[in-house]
């Protein structure tokens, strides 16, 4: 956890990302984090203005029981199937940490002092069932700062322009594509479309995409070793940021479009883009590389936490890192190509294991729980 002193000495990079027009979230979440203070001290010294989680988050935080004891007694007490006490425990802690943001929520009209919540990630590939379970999760959490977390799977798309149709803001995530992210905006547009046409004030509707970075350069540097030329080793570590310069540049072209002016004149809000998956994973580079170098007015960097702790210490922001690099960004993508690496192979991969994973990670947490259940009931024979 992040002492006082810590945070007020080292903060001042994060504040000068969020001067920038970068919402600093916080990649993580655990009943520990909530009860003892450490998530509202980082709103408080940290710029932390919104909350992510997934299915590995929870995995960890729940699958070590720390904090859940009683509320896993009760759970076995009453009999409940171990799906119902996964979305007790992770709702509860949802709406916790909500009304830890609430004031932030308040202060920004909506925009930030958001938590997210995944849908069960078995469900990534059946729209209805998405939908559903969208529905009960912003039911369940009741907290006007929730965002639901949808894949971006195929399934996944027409399911976000009902969500969001229904009034639900969402966090649209694991997103690796260009071609996909493009998807995802024509469905928040379509879902907005949808919301306006029922008659729903579109200005408390909200929603970011989730543009996953790291995972990106981990698999295409990973061929880029393998091949071992010179040309390919020097272009390690700038797949990643080149897609996601791309994606922005996206993100400017439909948002600044005919479609989308319309809505706002209905005071739709643009989605915003999200950096995740921001923890360097190749220890050949700066620990803040995709912090820094993604700085780019109206995105959202939510980071793990040890992420934002390297930025608060040593993290350089030197303003606006994005919007002069789209031709460096195309000649990236474009010799890593020529280098015979397929980029849309990537990403297909990346998308089908970004879900395989997390569909993992909740099955540890259902066996975990599980056990915890089974353990309870014992006791209390």
């Amino acid at each position: 956890m992040i002492t006082v002193t810590e945070a007020t000495a080292t903060a001042g990079a994060l504040r000068r990302l969020s001067e920038a027009g970068v919402s600093v979230w916080l990649d993580d979440l655990s009943r520990r984090r909530i009860e003892s203070g450490d998530l509202a001290e980082l709103v408080g010294t940290r710029h932390v203005v919104g909350v992510t989680t997934n299915p590995s988050i929870f995995q960890a935080a729940i699958g070590s029981g720390e904090g859940y004891e009683e509320q896993l007694a009760d759970l076995a007490t009453r009999g409940v199937t171990v799906d119902e006490a996964v979305r007790m425990m992770t709702t509860a802690d949802v709406r916790a940490a909500a009304d830890v943001l609430r004031p932030v929520y308040e202060a920004t009209g909506g925009r930030d002092g958001r938590v997210s919540i995944e849908v069960d990630p078995r469900l990534a590939h059946d729209t209805r069932a998405t939908v559903a379970e969208a529905r009960q999760l912003a039911w369940l959490v009741d907290r006007p700062n929730v965002m639901i977390k949808i894949p971006a799977t195929k399934a996944g798309l027409p399911a976000i322009t009902e969500v969001i149709g229904a009034g639900i803001s969402v966090n649209v995530t694991l997103i690796f594509s260009l071609e996909r992210y493009r998807e995802v905006m024509d469905a928040y547009l379509a879902g907005l479309e949808q919301a306006q046409a029922a008659g729903l004030d579109l200005a408390g509707i909200h929603s970011v995409a989730s543009f996953f970075v790291s995972r990106v350069d981990s698999e295409i540097d990973k061929r880029l070793t393998v091949l071992g030329t010179d040309e390919a080793l020097a272009l390690r570590g700038k797949a990643a940021l080149a897609n996601a310069r791309l994606a922005y540049e996206a993100y400017e072209n439909v948002f600044a479009g005919d479609r989308f002016t319309a809505l706002a004149g209905a005071r739709a809000n643009a989605q915003r883009p999200l950096w995740a998956s921001t923890g360097v994973k190749d220890p050949a580079f700066r620990d803040t590389l995709y912090v820094e170098e993604l700085v780019a007015p109206g995105t959202v960097n939510t980071m793990p936490e040890a992420t934002l702790r390297a930025a608060a210490d040593h993290g350089d922001v030197r303003g606006d890192t994005v919007t002069g690099g789209y031709v460096q960004a195309r000649a990236d993508l474009a010799a890593v190509e020529r280098l015979g690496i397929s980029y849309d192979e990537v990403v297909e991969q990346l998308e089908q294991e970004g879900v395989a994973k997390f569909e993992v990670a909740w099955q540890d947490l259902l066996d975990a729980v599980t056990k915890s259940l089974d353990s309870k009931g014992v006791d209390g024979e």
